[in-house]
């Protein structure tokens, strides 16, 4: 038996949930797939997929196997893409996901170096202000903010950033300056849904956390708009310590209630399980741990 067809033929069944959608898919005869799924649970003594005239469903056993099978199968071809790519030229497809503001602000420009040194890369880059799922969506890098969740995922750090709070000085001039977290109940406040799509604010108190119910005056659905609402005095605004670096700088916004602000959340640049990393991927990473590095300072906005 060729474990490696017989492997690739049941994980395509699976995932196509059919014997006739696996044929199609591989460009072979229904029956030949039907002969290797066969012969692959008489080889190992167990029903792998029971079947009906319309559905194929996967047994206990058959689910533990596609998911050894697809790890084993995705190594194979991460190694034959590295053994291959060892002194090749960059090339091909490569999709990366960060924020919106993120992307924008700092992504871009890695990207524009990452394509002047490889003109044979294509590069996709999804700016979204929501969690993407690296495996399910197909994406080779992403940039994370915030702590990691136990994943298959690897992570490779490259800074920290502030949660502020921050408004414009006629603002605050004209309203006064909040000194605890409970005086915001006298303040207008603005909410970008991108980045805090929560009806409270949270705070450390003496060690505890305070959660403060905000009204917002303005709800918008991206953060860029919640920053030129804060720049135009309208209210108080919750970001990202990175997307507002210029306006800090230029004291066209001020951080307010800093003595309530959680730890700097994490940074990383995450990329999808494996050993073997093609050339284009480990190309872009090292690129961009590098350049994110070196600016992580600014993000922090000390």
């Amino acid at each position: 038996m060729d474990k490696h067809q017989a492997m690739t033929i049941f994980v395509t069944v699976v995932e196509t949930e059919g014997f006739a959608s696996a044929a199609r898919k591989l460009k072979v005869s229904p029956s030949v797939i039907t002969r290797v799924v066969t012969e692959l649970e008489q080889h190992l003594g167990v029903r792998l997929l029971t079947r009906t005239t319309r559905v194929v469903r996967v047994t206990e056993a058959g689910a533990r196997f596609f998911e050894d099978s697809r790890r084993i199968l995705t190594e194979i071809e991460a190694a034959e893409l590295s053994a291959a790519s060892v002194n090749a030229t960059p090339r091909g497809q490569l999709t990366v996901t960060a924020p919106v503001l993120f992307g924008k602000r700092y992504l871009v420009p890695i990207a524009h170096d990452y394509l002047t040194r490889y003109p044979a890369v294509n590069l996709d880059c999804w700016f979204l202000d929501r969690i993407v799922n690296l495996v399910d969506e197909g994406v080779d890098v992403g940039i994370r903010i915030g702590k990691l969740p136990d994943s298959s995922l690897q992570a490779v750090a490259v800074g920290k950033v502030r949660h502020l709070l921050c408004a414009s000085p006629d603002y605050l001039e004209a309203h006064g300056t909040p000194q605890h977290p409970d005086d915001l109940d006298s303040h207008v406040t603005i909410q970008g849904t991108g980045l805090t799509p929560s009806p409270e604010w949270r705070f450390r108190v003496d060690g505890r956390t305070l959660a403060v119910p905000i009204q917002p005056r303005l709800i918008t659905t991206t953060n860029d708009s919640a920053i030129a609402a804060g720049l135009a005095g309208l209210g108080i605004v919750r970001l990202l310590s990175y997307q507002i670096v210029q306006e800090l700088a230029e004291g066209t916004l001020r951080v307010v209630l800093a003595d309530y602000e959680f730890d700097p959340l994490p940074v990383h640049v995450i990329h999808r399980e494996g050993r073997h990393v093609n050339q284009k991927v480990r190309a872009f990473l090292d690129l961009a741990v590098e350049t994110l590095r070196a600016k992580a300072p600014l993000w922090n906005v000390l």
